[in-house]
């Protein structure tokens, strides 16, 4: 009759690692048997059936927290434990899909972050002539109204429906995305922030507006971050927005 079994021959028994083992021991999962006259610990079959049962309920999902407790508790409560523990693990599975919902629709960048009103309108942009940089740019703007002032998305929306609808918009949209690659003071700036502006002036429904924007204590700091998106590095950019927002505020247009 043997004395038992070392751990490494438990491990390989019940399938897992002496480190498993032993982690199982410090958790209190499971006891340290007595050692042998040699000094050596000795598992007997009592060790190994509550080893296999600690591992069975670990990989079945249970946390290690609440074993000790299912093993020890009369065959009714360990049946309702496990019906808990289901439950727990269903919820979990639940909770997996859709984070893996989520990441399938980061790939597409827009579909996660953005309702599919907004969605809609960067889905109009490739037909109307925009290259991809400037969607990516347009998109990433919406993100940050969103973000910075959600109460006035909605509006924010649809005065860019409005415009999409405007060739004349369309085509000094198309000339401002050109207007990149100019230096500040280049005097063709001058010219696109007055015909811009005119335009606006004229169809102030187009105007971007973003109301409860100035309710708020930071609403200047908002208001920057949001009007020069996009303009790090574009000089030209940055010197044209400037002049549109005086051009319109001189004509009572609040932007």
């Amino acid at each position: 009759m043997t004395d038992g079994i070392t751990i490494g021959q438990a491990a390989s028994f019940a399938g897992v690692t002496v480190k498993t083992i032993r982690h199982y021991q410090q958790r209190g999962l499971m006891e340290e048997p007595s050692r042998d006259r040699s000094g050596y610990r000795r598992y007997g079959s009592a060790d190994l059936l509550r080893l296999v049962q600690v591992r069975a309920l670990a990989e079945a999902g249970v946390p290690l927290a609440e074993i000790t407790d299912i093993l020890d508790a009369d065959p009714d409560q360990f049946a309702a434990a496990l019906v808990d523990v289901e439950a727990q693990l269903t919820n979990r599975i639940d909770e997996l899909i859709a984070r893996r919902g989520t990441l399938r629709k980061l790939t597409s960048g827009d579909r996660v972050l953005l309702p599919e009103r907004a969605c809609a309108i960067l889905d109009r942009l490739p037909g109307l002539g925009f290259a991809d940089d400037f969607v990516t740019m347009a998109r990433d703007g919406m993100i940050l109204v969103r973000a910075l002032v959600p109460e006035g998305f909605d509006d924010f929306l649809a005065t860019i429906e409005r415009s999409a609808d405007d060739p004349v918009y369309i085509s000094l949209i198309k000339r401002w995305s050109q207007a990149g690659d100019w230096p500040a003071d280049d005097p063709r700036v001058d010219e696109l922030a007055t015909a811009w502006a005119g335009h606006l002036i004229a169809n102030p429904s187009l105007a971007p507006s973003l109301p409860g924007l100035q309710t708020r204590a930071d609403s200047d700091t908002r208001e920057e971050l949001l009007s020069h998106h996009g303009e790090e590095g574009k000089p030209a950019w940055t010197r044209m927005t400037e002049l549109i927002k005086t051009r319109l505020r001189a004509a009572g247009i609040d932007v």
